[in-house]
């Protein structure tokens, strides 16, 4: 097909398949039953919890495990340690869980293929209760490094989830409905988040006694993920394009959308199928030196290393800090962060309905956008706290509307962008990478963002500022709208952007 042709079918996609309006409208009714509900939440609830869930979980019994690990040190030396080292054992074991998260999401092509995404899932559950045990072993053993490798062992299993979860997602969900599917990732991770906070208050579970039931808690999700995930099936996508196994991808598919009529989507597959079987096997160095790989893959590698460094982890790891020194005291900062986590869960909700109206373009624009010119603010007010008290006040509610940002678009976006660019043969692979891309920025964010506001203080957010531009130049000139679009679709428009 020529240039022309295929700048043709790009614009009847744009309108949303002939008639538009009515006929998203009735399959957006037919796409959503209770079965594809309970296998959203089967799959995603058990996955992407944990990955929230031990993001957040060190924040407010930080002064707990510090005094712990200076205990410990203490008894096996007989000399009380000197702060910085129980620090720096602190922010390994803070730390530590992003490394375990790039070699879980480095993991990532080959348990996918290996396994499939429904059973890594399942298999990868056998990390979480390894480190539940550890974690609620470590203050009886007396052992911090049994603690750290508890943090690194969930790490691994959380960066296998934040592959696999979105994969499984992505290719269970109706075209229509995939943007919204697909955010249910970052709203579990949001929902967890606060979930963590809540229980690690010293109100709850974040004291002396009760901090290693608070960690261990992690194998509750997992719990609920192998009681109710085998009664989904698995990946359609995965049956018919990695197996072949045509009579399970329909059996599998019509359950998924309760209803025996789902020869239309079977073709799709079967098209996709036999487009896939022309190309060779999609390795990292076909992605990397394939343009019409290596463009999308370059896509997904940004915006992903966008979501890490336009500062959001650097909030939610150290926000206690940042409203305290926007003058408040101890106990109003920690429910300043909490007000932050249901902010960030509401607005996530809000979220998965924009992301099929609004598109994905539009939403990580309006985040990167609205960031930047947050952060811009968030440090004018910063520097102005000590002359006028009150602005700590607006300092609040900057880190609120960053929140608001980040959550309508930048926060769930990137984690199904890479399966909406690839198609089955290159998913698992780029998966792979742009997952280690994420947890690796993750992991220069926690390292670098302490000794950085301690050498520059508010004015670390200027950095953000300067990041968040940069990333919104970006998605305006190279990153396509994919809503509604299918694989072979996306494909085309990279194939003609490649010869413009």
């Amino acid at each position: 097909m020529g240039k022309g042709g295929e700048k043709m079918t790009l614009q009847s996609v744009g309108t949303g398949i002939d008639n538009g309006g009515k006929k998203q409208e009735h399959s957006l009714k037919k796409g959503l039953n209770g079965k594809l509900i309970f296998a959203i939440i089967a799959s995603a609830l058990g996955s992407s919890f944990q990955h929230g869930y031990n993001t957040g979980v060190t924040n407010n019994p930080e002064k707990v495990l510090l005094s712990w690990i200076s205990e410990v040190m203490g008894n096996r030396t007989g000399i009380v340690p000197e702060e910085g080292s129980v620090t720096i054992v602190y922010a390994l074991a803070v730390s530590i869980f992003c490394v375990g998260g790039m070699i879980g999401g480095v993991s990532t092509g080959f348990i996918a293929n290996r396994f499939g995404r429904k059973k890594g899932l399942l298999l990868n559950n056998i990390l979480v209760f390894i480190a539940a045990i550890f974690f609620g072993s470590a203050k009886a053993a007396a052992s911090h490094e049994l603690f750290i490798l508890a943090r690194l062992i969930i790490g691994v299993n959380s960066g296998l989830n934040a592959g696999l979860a979105p994969m499984y997602l992505a290719e269970i969900s109706p075209i229509n409905l995939r943007g919204a599917v697909g955010s249910v990732y970052q709203l579990v991770i949001t929902i967890s988040i606060l979930v963590a906070q809540a229980l690690g208050l010293k109100y709850a579970l974040g004291t002396p006694e009760h901090w290693p039931v608070l960690f261990a808690l992690t194998a509750v999700p997992a719990i609920f993920q192998i009681l109710t995930l085998p009664f989904c099936p698995e990946s359609p996508k995965y049956l018919l394009l990695s197996k072949g196994k045509e009579m399970e991808a329909q059996k599998a598919l019509g359950w998924l959308r309760g209803s025996l009529q789902v020869h239309e989507e079977l073709e799709q597959m079967k098209a996709e199928n036999d487009a896939v079987k022309l190309l060779p096997k999609v390795t990292v160095r076909e992605l990397l030196t394939n343009r019409v790989l290596r463009i999308p893959l370059i896509i997904c590698l940004f915006v992903m290393v966008a979501q890490q460094l336009s500062g959001i982890n650097a909030v939610i790891f150290f926000s206690t800090s940042i409203f305290q020194q926007s003058g408040l005291k101890d106990d109003s900062a920690t429910f300043a962060t909490m007000g932050m986590g249901a902010i960030n869960v509401l607005m996530t909700i809000v979220s998965l309905v924009l992301v099929e109206k609004a598109g994905r373009k539009t939403l990580l624009l309006l985040g990167f956008g609205g960031m930047a010119i947050d952060t811009l603010l968030l440090t004018i007010a910063m520097n102005f706290t000590s002359i006028e008290p009150n602005l700590s006040y607006l300092c609040i509610v900057l880190v609120f509307i960053y929140i608001i940002m980040f959550a309508s678009g930048p926060g769930s976006i990137p984690w199904f962008l890479v399966a909406e660019l690839f198609n089955q043969s290159a998913r698992p692979t780029a998966a792979s990478l742009a997952v280690c891309t994420n947890w690796t920025a993750n992991f220069l964010v926690g390292l670098a963002f302490l000794p950085i506001i301690k050498a520059i203080g508010p004015y670390v957010f200027i950095i953000f500022v300067a990041l968040n531009a940069l990333f919104f130049l970006f998605i305006y000139k190279k990153v396509p709208e994919t809503k509604n679009k299918t694989v072979e679709e996306i494909s085309a428009l990279f194939k003609q952007q490649m010869y413009e």
